[in-house]
């Protein structure tokens, strides 16, 4: 049986010399193969000019590429046909002023950010590794300086002695100066007006009764440093509203969103966010959904599949990462995405829904209570003849039951079947097992 094509493999009856920009592409991207004289089916059709394009191709591709390739001759029942070997560059290969790059079974002409960030990867540059002019520490207050050093020494991830110099000193000890010279990330860390060189590195709330009503919004400017710090305290204050309980004498408050994923997504937002764009970080929030929009470029090849799965820590912005890894914002090695699975799990709520575009990822959250027409008192009524022992036998018979299958075969509201399996969860009694989807609910005790 022949083998259909791959990722990096072409077919063609015909030399071309277009045909150049798939080498192209294949350069910039794994490498890959070429096979001149065989169909889509990989049957050989042979070519009659074998030899002479034997010679032509190499030296085509020398010329017009600027790089080496392998071509061979084979031959099969009598029939003559052509394989080009290209291997991986570890340089920017272009084809009269234009990148392709093999992605997938297909050859994409690369435009826009994602040439700027294929060449950065390529040079070994980052975005935000540049050093800046004209800039030196006495241009900054020392306020982001202050909060850095503060949450330096609560996360533990840096001692107070190490803490115990300069601000130039701190810099330099993070890698953000170069050849005496400060880098854009310490500039976005830590000025106090990082949008005097980058328009839009701020982050935007608005408050929405519906997609096209919005009651009210913030900005939250500064440098990133001072904006982590805000921005989590301002959702949580002024933007959701929590229901309030009581376990003995001690008061509950329980938002709509857990706010250790809700932080973790956020941190991760202004790490990785292409600020190039010039476009701020976007956080929508709904009575009973929360989404936050970002523009970024994933590594070559990720995938919705890639985030939501085990996958290496590639920041976008390696310096401002580890700017905020020092400050105890964020982990490394990549466990961004699976804390806040973790946090949502733990809260009740679903799991957060990514969307990825070409240049940007959209995160939704749904609310722990999606009920919003409920009355509070009709709430109050059902629970008095709901019984918890009751719950637990029937999640033993139907383990793979939804919380909304349980609201109507018990005839209750869906916030009392979230609050008592809440209650469950925190007494050991419950696990939760896999996805919201495919998952069941484990019995403990």
């Amino acid at each position: 049986m022949i083998d259909k094509e791959k990722q990096n493999i072409e077919w063609k009856e015909t030399w071309k010399e277009d045909y150049l920009k798939w080498i192209c592409g294949f350069a910039n991207a794994q490498g890959g193969k070429i096979y001149i004289g065989k169909n889509d089916d990989g049957t050989v059709t042979g070519i009659i000019n074998a030899k002479k394009l034997l010679e032509d191709i190499p030296n085509k591709v020398r010329d017009v590429l600027g790089i080496i390739v392998d071509v061979n001759l084979y031959s099969e029942e009598n029939k003559d046909y052509l394989e080009i070997v290209t291997l991986p560059s570890s340089y920017p290969v272009n084809y009269k002023g234009e990148y392709h790059y093999r992605s997938g079974s297909t050859k994409q002409l690369l435009k826009g950010t994602a040439l700027t960030q294929f060449l950065f990867e390529k040079t070994g540059i980052t975005w935000d590794s540049i050093p800046l002019d004209n800039l030196s520490t006495d241009d900054f207050w020392r306020d982001s300086f202050d909060i850095f050093r503060k949450q330096a020494i609560l996360s533990k991830r840096m001692d107070e002695k190490d803490l115990n110099m300069t601000n130039e000193q701190l810099l330099d000890s993070l890698g953000l100066i170069k050849d005496g010279k400060i880098l854009r990330a310490g500039m976005m860390l830590f000025h106090q007006n990082p949008e005097k060189w980058i328009n839009g590195s701020y982050i935007k709330i608005g408050y929405f009764e519906r997609d096209s009503e919005i009651s009210y919004m913030d900005e939250i400017h500064g440098s990133l440093i001072s904006q982590a710090d805000k921005v989590i305290d301002l959702i949580f204050t002024k933007y959701l509203k929590a229901d309030i309980s009581y376990e003995g004498v001690t008061r509950v408050e329980t938002y709509p969103f857990p706010k250790a994923a809700i932080r973790e997504a956020v941190y991760n937002a202004i790490v990785h966010k292409n600020y190039a764009t010039q476009i701020p970080i976007q956080i929508s929030i709904y009575k009973d959904k929360l989404y936050i929009s970002n523009d970024c470029i994933l590594p070559s090849g990720w995938t919705v599949e890639t985030l939501m799965g085990k996958h290496r820590s590639k920041p976008f912005n390696p310096n401002i990462a580890n700017g905020f890894f020092r400050a105890g914002f964020i982990e490394t090695w990549g466990r961004g995405i699976e804390k806040i699975c973790e946090a949502c799990k733990n809260y009740g709520t679903t799991l957060p829904e990514y969307t990825v575009y070409p240049e940007d990822i959209m995160i939704r959250f749904e609310a722990l209570n999606t009920d919003t027409n409920t009355d509070t008192n009709t709430d109050m009524n059902t629970d008095i003849d709901f019984k918890v022992e009751k719950l637990l036998e029937y999640l033993k018979l139907n383990p793979r039951v939804t919380q909304k299958g349980l609201a109507e075969y018990f005839n209750v509201t869906k916030r009392t079947i979230e609050r008592n399996m809440n209650i469950l969860k925190k007494e050991k009694l419950i696990e939760r097992v896999g996805n919201n989807r495919s998952g069941y609910w484990k019995i403990l005790k």
